[in-house]
């Protein structure tokens, strides 16, 4: 792998620029995601060939075969002077382009990552399945690595990860850190699920439960013994406990229900919201703790009543997604329409801030 100079130029911007996304498109100049809104830099469009070449510049050679005979990779690439950045190769009308996400070079604190207190009681768990939840880009991953990083800086135990790909490289502290990445390491996430299992892990990290036998080995996972921590792309808790469930068929159904009743003990939903001054981006956060009326509505296949749990809750640290967009908005962290925007329930969320005084008119 020789990266370009042409593609060093564009990666060392995108760390001084701060951008979480870079976007290589033929027919357009490099364009950058900085604090939620696409940038293009100031450079002449890039050409077809362009791109092919700044893509193949990132991947050894047993990648490019994989994207060819697949038509889509995601990896991993580290330069000396720039970091680790996370690569996603796709075409388009018969031509590669990607796009990268600067990967962190060091793992923030829970203040600084805004995370409520309670994942720390979530991370110290021996057991259970514990949930990250959310739209893309929206920190899933750099949750799911705090978790890591306090529990290796705090058990003496065997943590295995299967990533796609691996982000952050975690070193050893108390614990032994096995990092496993999709397509280099492991053929799938199930297939490897199954394998870890045989290695004698006390914490299992999952990337992401995308299918049935993933989903299903990991909540087999979490009832004999290990902590489970996965991430998924749903908005909310009580649609993420509904996806989960509708992955399977009618008649394996009332055992999945049975087995997240008794397993599942936490779920995060996340959203990055731009903030009032446009220069970064805050995070708010939906917290559903399973206690015993949560595994009962559960068990009863009643999950939206879940939101009854949380807001009954918040003396446990539950909340809404609603109330930590009203308290971003009331601390003229974020604007109204973002407030209203990113809400659940916009006409509520209306309500409260007309309720509590502090409408801010757009």
């Amino acid at each position: 792998m020789a990266i370009t100079t042409e593609m060093q130029r564009i990666l060392s911007l995108a760390r001084r620029s701060n951008a979480s996304d870079i976007h290589i498109v033929a027919g357009l100049p490099p364009l950058f995601r900085i604090h939620g809104e696409i940038i293009l830099a100031d450079a002449p469009p890039l050409s077809r060939q362009d791109s092919k070449r700044m893509c193949y510049s990132l991947l050894q050679e047993e990648q490019i075969r994989i994207f060819e005979q697949e038509w889509m990779l995601c990896c991993s690439v580290f330069h000396e002077s720039f970091g680790r950045f996370r690569v996603s190769i796709y075409y388009q009308a018969g031509n590669p382009e990607m796009a990268l996400r600067p990967v962190m070079d060091q793992i923030k604190t829970r203040a600084e990552l805004r995370l409520p207190v309670q994942i720390e009681d979530l991370s110290r768990l021996s057991s259970g399945l514990v949930l990250i939840t959310g739209p893309t880009g929206c920190g899933k991953t750099t949750t799911l690595n705090y978790m890591i990083d306090l529990i290796n800086s705090e058990r003496r135990c065997k943590i295995i990860t299967i990533e796609d790909p691996v982000e952050y490289v975690h070193s050893q502290k108390k614990a032994i850190i096995i990092q496993q990445e999709l397509h280099t390491d492991v053929k799938s996430f199930a297939k490897a699920l199954i394998h870890v299992l045989r290695q004698d892990p006390d914490v299992i990290c999952v990337g992401e439960m995308r299918d049935l036998d993933t989903t299903a080995t990991a909540l087999t996972s979490a009832e004999t013994g290990h902590l489970v921590i996965a991430t998924c792309h749903t908005p909310n808790t009580f649609q993420t406990i509904e996806r989960i469930v509708s992955v399977f068929p009618d008649t394996q159904q009332p055992q999945i229900i049975a087995q997240l009743a008794n397993s599942l003990r936490g779920v995060l939903a996340q959203r990055l919201i731009p903030s009032a001054d446009r220069k970064k981006r805050v995070l708010a956060t939906e917290l559903l703790l399973v206690d015993a009326p949560a595994q009962r509505h559960i068990r009863e296949h009643e999950f939206h009543q879940l939101l009854n749990v949380i807001q009954t809750g918040r003396r446990k640290g539950m909340h809404t997604l609603d109330d930590s967009l009203l308290e971003l908005y009331e601390a003229g962290e974020i604007t109204y329409e973002s407030a209203i925007n990113n809400a659940t329930h916009p006409s509520f969320m209306k309500d409260q801030i007309i309720k509590k005084g502090t409408l801010d008119e757009p």
